[in-house]
């Protein structure tokens, strides 16, 4: 019976016993927040992505206020930000006080592109400054495109469900998600329900070094060391000229947003499996697109796109409820009834109503068309092709056969 079967939640963390031993090893250590484990891990994600810095930190939300920071956003500035997203994203530079423009996605893969991003950037009403391009569900958008249509405007990569992905270079090459080819910063999460989990856990990668000093200082209370860089000399430095040990100034505000060596140790282990985690979720979703096929005339698979080879983050599929005879609600319910949890990814972020009080209702064709059909299905490590096939065939079963 459907009842008698453990519950699958749509995204959990898989630990195994080598990531517990990493933890428990740094808790019999000498450092529990910053130290050479924190180092490592930004090392790995480092030769991940191929960037040239990793700033670690406490979240993914974190490491979106730190690039709003760094990129000093604020009062007067905009942000473009595609409404298919989570609300960290648009409350990044909400949280340093500068403005934020939705943009519409496409339609059948919920992804910013060059022409979305053109228009909102019409529509601004003052200085439009960052771009944030969000990679939703593993797909990345097109980076080498918005690169064209931003110039010279600092492009923030949100891409918390990518990790693991390539996407395609101007000249045709593949790149990795968070090389920050086309961009100035990257970002990413560490949640328990993304590829690699550390509990809680974040970071920006860049190749810019004045951005990488400012994002290590935001993420640090906004201290500073750095003997080039002290400006209260007279209080700083001992009578041979070096700085004093106890010293240090803060030149601006920053915030305490470091990981700790407790998450970085579980994430570093992970990293490890970054490999294997990624294989195993892509060829999960290639058994649902086949478990799926009888059910044609009322689901389909997102498509795929042509820029990228996905690390799949989320299952998701497009249902036409109408269709079906049914409503989003009640296939949701029907199927924790049958202990399967789905979600839905996202709720466009301009119809939330902070934003609508702040900018008035906006209607965006793209992410409404997307909002409307999206179900997030099962998708996570320790599922099998049996967990898949159950899945669908509830699915089926729900939706009364697949119309």
């Amino acid at each position: 019976m459907p009842g008698e079967r453990p519950f699958l939640p749509y995204g959990r963390h898989f630990i195994e016993d080598d990531d517990i031993e990493a933890v428990t090893d740094v808790l019999r250590g000498e450092f529990l927040t910053t130290g050479p484990v924190v180092d490592a891990f930004e090392n790995k994600l480092a030769e991940v992505t191929g960037a040239r810095h990793v700033v670690s930190c406490s979240s993914g939300t974190a490491a979106l206020h730190l690039t709003a920071s760094a990129l000093d956003l604020g009062p007067g500035d905009w942000a473009i930000v595609p409404a298919m997203t989570f609300l960290a994203t648009a409350n990044a530079a909400r949280y340093v006080g500068a403005d934020v423009i939705f943009a519409d996605v496409d339609a059948e893969t919920g992804l910013m592109t060059s022409e979305t991003f053109e228009a909102a950037r019409a529509t601004a009403m003052g200085s439009v400054k960052a771009v944030y391009p969000v990679h939703i569900n593993g797909q990345t958008a097109n980076m080498a495109a918005i690169r064209q249509v931003a110039g010279d405007m600092p492009i923030v990569e949100d891409a918390c469900h990518a990790l693991g992905g390539v996407h395609k270079a101007a000249n045709g090459e593949w790149v990795p998600v968070g090389s920050c080819a086309y961009s100035e910063m990257s970002i990413f999460s560490f949640h328990p329900v993304k590829t690699v989990a550390m509990g809680e856990g974040g970071a920006v990668t860049t190749n810019d070094d004045h951005l990488a000093e400012r994002l290590r200082r935001h993420r640090n209370i906004g201290m500073n060391r750095n003997p080039e860089t002290i400006e209260n000399a007279g209080q700083a430095f001992d009578t041979s000229g070096e700085i004093n040990p106890w010293y240090y100034e803060m030149p601006e505000l920053g915030l305490n947003y470091r990981a700790s060596a407790v998450h970085c140790a579980l994430g570093l282990n992970q990293l490890g499996k970054l490999e294997r985690f990624v294989g195993i979720r892509n060829r999960l979703v290639e058994r649902y697109a086949e478990a799926l096929a009888p059910l044609a005339a009322v689901v389909r698979m997102l498509p795929k796109s042509a820029d990228c080879e996905a690390a799949w983050h989320l299952c998701v599929v497009l249902i036409d409820f109408d269709a079906a005879g049914t409503d989003r609600a009640q296939v949701m319910k029907a199927l924790a009834a049958r202990n399967i949890g789905t979600q839905v990814h996202y709720l466009p972020v301009n119809r939330q109503p902070y934003y609508q009080r702040l900018y008035g209702e906006t209607t965006l064709p793209g992410a409404d068309a997307y909002y409307e059909k999206i179900l997030s299905l099962p998708l996570q490590v320790s599922m099998t092709d049996e967990d898949v096939e159950y899945v669908a065939a509830m699915l089926g079963e729900v939706l009364g056969g697949g119309g």
